[in-house]
């Protein structure tokens, strides 16, 4: 994104949040913030469960008011059966220019022990940043652990959180 402050104007900024989660299961890859991982399990869900997407994919939504990933994109659809996530959050980045914004930030961190997350940051960046429209330097991909408690701790599963800012144009209550 560039610009001067001016070429903004009417625009007001809005956050949103975003959480997921999903158990390891055998037998998939591990997709995370649209990069495939080397990693001896994926994770289960109904599409390729990358937590990283599906989180900033609330957050976007969130932002904008309109709900949730499972709004727009319920898992009793057969048709989204292994979907790939980059789909998810092309729509969601679509959602904030129909109604005249600019994704402006965006910021994951995913929480696990395993796999390690920062050699592969930079390419989650890269990725989300070609995804959504965005200049690298507006996409923070980051990681910690839960010193080894909960599910994440217990390597059980991969958890994300999630915050997007988008500028929309300012609306007077009806």
């Amino acid at each position: 994104m560039s610009g001067t402050p001016t070429d903004f104007a009417g625009l007001v900024p809005r956050t949103g949040l975003g959480f997921d989660a999903h158990r390891f299961a055998d037998g998939r890859r591990l997709v995370l913030c649209g990069v495939e991982i080397p990693h001896a399990r994926g994770l289960a869900g109904h599409s390729d469960a990358d937590v990283g997407l599906h989180a900033l994919c609330d957050a976007i939504y969130g932002a904008l008011a309109e709900g949730d990933i499972g709004r727009w994109f319920p898992p009793s659809d057969a048709a989204l059966r292994d979907a790939d996530s980059t789909r998810f959050l092309r729509h969601a980045a679509a959602r904030v220019a129909a109604r005249g914004g600019i994704l402006v930030h965006a910021d994951v961190t995913l929480i696990c022990e395993r796999p390690r997350i920062a050699p592969h940051a930079e390419a989650m960046r890269a990725r989300i940043a070609t995804i959504a429209g965005l200049g690298v330097e507006n996409v923070s991909v980051k990681a910690t652990t839960t010193e080894r408690m909960g599910f994440t701790g217990r390597e059980e599963g991969i958890a994300a959180q999630a915050a997007a800012t988008v500028l929309l144009p300012f609306a007077r209550p009806a």
